[in-house]
């Protein structure tokens, strides 16, 4: 016969109600009570029925992921930590990707907003006021992008760009390139605002334009940082890095004995590459985490930046 709320409760020595105040809504049970009550009920292999707590409580249990890309490595990572964290608290994610298309995003959001109880939007694309209202409609987390009113998980870029450039200056680069990712990208503007302060008076910045955040657009523009004669680059992210690395290759540039790359992101690939990607590492699946913990919270203004982390391999070196 299946477990029922009634033989958790009875078990647990507290009401049924106090059952499913512990199961969905765990922040206003006094933790010790919550606790107990989550074990009893799973070495009782109790379930919960999502459709009738979501009567009880005006919950679905369910929460929307919406990705950019999921073919770029950085994001899949972001979804393991949100999926892991929403599992914690017993809600199912509903993952959509948008193929880049700002057009798509706030249709999508509109579409789970019946089905689930917030939405984390990463790195959308769509502009500011479109997200304001939307953030108005339907409960929003933002990672990987700002905006003043909105509870959103970013990273310290500043402090990224001061370990990446700290670490080309002790190498004795003094010109260095950067490769810019989309113009419509909040992550970009970030970077290369952060790059741009860190960057006066220690080298000289060599901008090189904005390219697609694909391996395909480090291959583009690798001919043209080459004819900047710059001793060092920095990409926007670890797939431009790794383009520029392969068109390198290709033309029997030295990497890093002609010149260094540096790049962004830290995704597996960047490790597995010859020579092994030097890149500033982005806390990804604890920024999934951190995104649903604030959902879930309902902490409307809270903003949260991660540290990040230069990993430091052989795609750089002296000048």
């Amino acid at each position: 016969m299946a477990v029922t709320i009634k033989d958790v409760a009875r078990a647990a020595g507290v009401s049924a109600a106090t059952v499913t105040r512990a199961l969905s809504n765990p922040e206003v049970v006094r933790p010790s009570t919550r606790d107990r009550v989550k074990e009893i009920a799973a070495s009782l292999g109790y379930h919960p029925n999502r459709a009738a707590r979501g009567l009880i409580t005006g919950r679905t249990g369910n929460l929307g992921l919406l990705v950019p890309d999921l073919g770029n490595p950085f994001f899949p990572s972001i979804v393991k930590g949100v999926q892991a964290r929403a599992h914690e608290a017993d809600h199912a994610v509903f993952l959509a990707d948008t193929d880049e298309d700002p057009a798509a995003e706030a249709g999508l959001v509109r579409k789970l907003a019946k089905q689930v109880d917030g939405v984390l939007l990463c790195s959308p694309r769509m502009a500011e006021a479109e997200l304001r209202d939307l953030a108005a409609e339907v409960p929003v987390v933002l990672l990987y992008r700002r905006i003043p009113g909105v509870p959103s998980v970013t990273a310290e870029f500043l402090d990224g760009m001061r370990q990446a450039v700290s670490h080309l200056v002790a190498l004795g680069h003094r010109r260095v390139a950067y490769v810019a990712g989309p113009r419509s990208s909040w992550a970009n503007r970030e970077r290369l605002r952060s790059l741009r302060t860190v960057a006066k008076g220690k080298v000289q910045l060599v901008e090189t334009g904005n390219v697609a955040p694909q391996f395909e657009g480090g291959v583009s523009v690798a001919d043209r940082v080459l004819a900047e004669q710059v001793t060092a680059v920095i990409a926007y992210n670890d797939l431009v890095a790794l383009g520029l690395l392969h068109r390198f290759a290709a033309r029997g540039v030295d990497v890093p004995g002609d010149i260094s790359v540096l790049g962004f992101d830290d995704i597996p690939l960047s490790a597995m590459v010859h020579p092994a990607l030097t890149t500033v590492a982005l806390p990804k699946e604890l920024a999934g985490q951190a995104g649903v913990d604030l959902l879930l919270r309902r902490q409307h203004k809270e903003r949260r930046e991660l540290p990040t982390q230069l990993m430091v391999r052989g795609s750089t070196g002296p000048a």
